[in-house]
């Protein structure tokens, strides 16, 4: 009988511990957040990112967010999540923030932060994909980010001009464009060597009206000159040729005998 009770007692306390796992109640899946205040959820998520522990402070920051979805804390929280979603490798979580925040609170004192991490954001992911591109056919890389990036750093330098964000903005901006000229380029010379006439016309063609005084704008015009000339389309090839020799006079891709009736007369330069 004593045993048969003592058997009847391990059962019933293995019951109730099956019990407790079943409901999330044994010690190990306790949230210890569960009676943290908000001040209390965001210092310790500022001490992780202090640390670089992103995926600590994303949990406290959403945790802070979904508890006190009103008040300055959530919004800072808000702020600052987009950031350590950025910095944990999660950049499309972090554009989604920063749309979010943009969103609901457009005229925060601090939005033109959030205009410029986006295109950080957008401008590093952009520099990520450069050793993978390196390795792919430039016809088909995908300029997008580097694109919304320049995007955004517009929008902060034309909503806000005199934020303390805006310098460095401008500078990006001047880089991105002159990386989407000479992509631009890269492509059309890809579709030249393949002897794809057209298409290479068509590429330089994009370059030389969408990014203006850049330095790929001579080598568009002279892939244009050597483009139409294979394609018989000598009208527009003279006219591309004019263009080159008027703004590049010095121009390598200028040919001594272009006047003379000796095809061809220009030579590839890569």
């Amino acid at each position: 009988m004593r045993s048969l009770a003592a058997f009847a007692r391990v059962l019933a306390l293995t019951l109730f511990a099956l019990s407790l796992g079943g409901c999330g109640l044994l010690p190990e899946q306790i949230d210890e957040t569960a009676s943290w205040s908000a001040p209390k959820l965001y210092a310790e998520a500022k001490e992780a990112m202090g640390q670089e522990d992103w995926e600590k402070a994303i949990k406290y920051y959403e945790k802070l967010e979904a508890r006190y979805p009103y008040g300055r804390f959530a919004q800072q929280a808000q702020m600052e999540l987009a950031y350590a979603y950025w910095k944990s490798g999660e950049p499309a979580s972090a554009l989604a923030a920063c749309d979010r925040f943009i969103k609901l609170h457009p005229n925060h004192p601090n939005v033109d932060y959030i205009y410029y991490l986006k295109g950080l954001v957008n401008f590093n992911e952009d520099q990520g994909m450069l050793a993978f591109i390196s390795q792919q056919d430039p016809s088909e890389r995908d300029p997008k980010a580097a694109k919304e990036a320049f995007d955004s750093f517009r929008e902060l330098a034309e909503r806000y001009p005199n934020s303390k964000y805006t310098p460095d903005a401008i500078l990006r901006m001047s880089w991105l464009v002159n990386a989407l000229s000479a992509q631009e380029v890269n492509v059309a010379r890809y579709y030249l060597k393949r002897n794809a006439y057209l298409a290479a016309a068509n590429r330089a063609q994009e370059a030389v009206k969408n990014y203006p005084n850049t330095p790929s704008l001579e080598e568009a015009l002279y892939i244009m000159v050597v483009s139409y000339d294979n394609l018989g389309l000598t009208q527009l090839r003279d006219d591309a040729h004019r263009i080159l020799e008027k703004n590049y006079p010095q121009s390598k891709f200028l040919s001594a005998n272009f006047h003379e009736e000796k095809r061809p007369w220009y030579r590839l330069w890569w």
